[in-house]
C-alpha cells in the first residue's frame, strides 16, 4: 500500500496487468455478484434526474426493477447499490446483439442523450473504494475470476490497470492525483528492479 494525498492506494493497481475484453467476458461483471454496483447519494439524485434520457436503452425487466424498487436499494451492509432483475442482473444493464451484457445509462451518454456517465463504482471497476473512518479513501483491487481474461489481455499488450483506468480515476480524484499515481508506479518499477 502507498499514500498519496490521503489516499491509500494498493500497489496491485500500480502493477496488475489489465484491459477489458468485453468480447471474451461479455460485461459478466454487471449481470453477477451478490448485491447491485455501489452508488454515491448524489448518483442516486443524477439517476432519477436523467432516467427518461436512459430508460429507452433499458430492458422491460429493468424498467420494472427499477419501477419496483425504485432507483437504488439499501443492501444488506447499509450500503447504497443499483436495483438488481432477479437478483442479479443490474437493473440498467442490457445485451447488446452480440450478447455482450452493457450499460444503458452508459449508452445513453455516448450517444449524448444523458450527461450522467455511469456509477462511478462500474466505472472504476475492478478497483473498488473503501472509505475509512478517518474520512480517508482506500483504493482496492477485487479480484474476481471473471476478469481473469481482463488480466492476461493486460499482460499481453503491456498495460497496468492504473493505465487501463485512466478516465475513471481522474474524473473520480483529478489530473493531479493521476499524475501522482503514475509517478508512484515509476518509482515502484525503479525499486522493484
Amino acid at each position: 500500500m502507498i499514500e498519496i494525498d490521503g489516499k491509500i492506494v494498493s500497489t496491485d493497481i500500480l502493477t496488475t496487468p489489465f484491459a477489458c475484453d468485453i468480447s471474451i467476458c461479455k460485461g459478466q461483471c454487471c449481470i453477477d455478484g451478490d448485491s447491485g454496483a455501489p452508488l454515491d447519494i448524489d448518483e442516486v439524485d443524477a439517476l432519477e434526474e436523467e432516467y427518461e434520457n436512459y430508460r429507452p436503452y433499458m430492458t422491460a425487466e429493468g424498467i420494472a426493477a427499477v419501477e419496483e424498487q425504485g432507483f437504488m436499494v439499501v443492501d444488506i451492509e447499509g450500503d447504497y447499490t443499483t436495483p438488481l432483475v432477479n437478483n442479479a442482473e443490474c437493473a440498467y444493464a442490457f445485451r447488446n446483439a452480440d450478447g455482450v451484457t452493457l450499460c444503458a445509462i452508459e449508452a445513453a451518454y455516448l450517444d449524448g442523450k444523458c450527461a450522467f456517465r455511469k456509477p462511478i463504482s462500474c466505472h472504476l471497476y475492478p478497483i473498488r473504494l473503501v472509505e475509512f473512518s478517518n474520512g480517508s479513501v482506500g483504493l482496492n483491487y477485487h479480484r474476481w475470476n471473471i476478469c481473469s481474461s481482463a488480466c492476461e489481455c493486460g499482460k499481453r499488450i503491456g498495460l497496468p490497470m492504473y493505465k487501463a483506468l485512466k478516465e475513471p480515476i481522474t474524473r473520480r480524484f483529478g489530473e493531479d492525483f493521476y499524475t501522482a499515481l503514475e509517478q508512484a508506479a515509476d518509482l515502484l518499477k525503479d525499486y522493484n528492479k
